[in-house]
């Protein structure tokens, strides 16, 4: 009966072992899942993170974007108009910004054009609220005035686009004279042609 209990408690150390065994592959099974799981989790968050650092990266470089254009924009209708004594007016919500663009283009406009020019932002008079927004510059007595709103500038486009525009719709018209028809943008910088 020796020999039994001794193969019995061989027996049941033998699965004994195996079982243990089992349990440790079952548990490096279950460490290597939840393993996995963290990474796929902390790679997904790291990922989110990355898109929402790069949306505000190209957030930040269109605002600067904006504000540039709005600088030069201000710039090039003071040079064009060329005038010692300028008014600028504006929606009364984007004077703020107005102020700032004027104030950093006043010296650029002195160093391109060599003049002292004396620029002041309208207060008694804004342009409509339901504008989209830009500017209007008069010469000191109002006699000359730049318009370079976001409505004058789409007008000007659609006058230009007018022959396309007529052409795609009704065809080319057999009896027409001219076939080409350019509109000139009159500019100081640019040189006129007509066809």
């Amino acid at each position: 009966m020796a020999l039994r209990d001794a193969d019995v408690q061989k027996q049941i150390m033998h699965m004994m072992a195996f079982i243990e065994q089992e349990a440790n592959e079952k548990a490096e099974e279950i460490d290597a899942k939840a393993e996995g799981e963290f990474n796929i989790e902390k790679g997904q968050k790291q990922i989110e993170q990355q898109k929402k650092i790069q949306m505000s990266n190209l957030m930040n470089q269109a605002r600067l974007k904006v504000l540039r254009a709005r600088d030069d924009l201000i710039t090039d209708l003071l040079n064009e108009l060329l005038e010692p004594r300028m008014i600028v007016r504006c929606r009364k919500q984007d004077f703020p910004l107005v102020k700032a663009a004027v104030q950093k283009a006043i010296p650029m406009c002195k160093i391109a054009t060599k003049k002292d020019v004396d620029v002041q932002i309208d207060q008694d008079t804004y342009l409509a609220e339901d504008i989209a927004g830009g500017v209007e510059i008069y010469n000191g007595d109002h006699k000359i005035k730049v318009s370079n709103t976001l409505e004058s500038q789409l007008n000007l486009t659609a006058q230009q686009m007018k022959p396309e525009v007529q052409e795609a719709l009704f065809g080319t018209n057999a009896n027409r004279k001219f076939w080409e028809v350019k509109l000139i943008h009159y500019s100081s910088s640019k040189k006129q042609d007509c066809l």
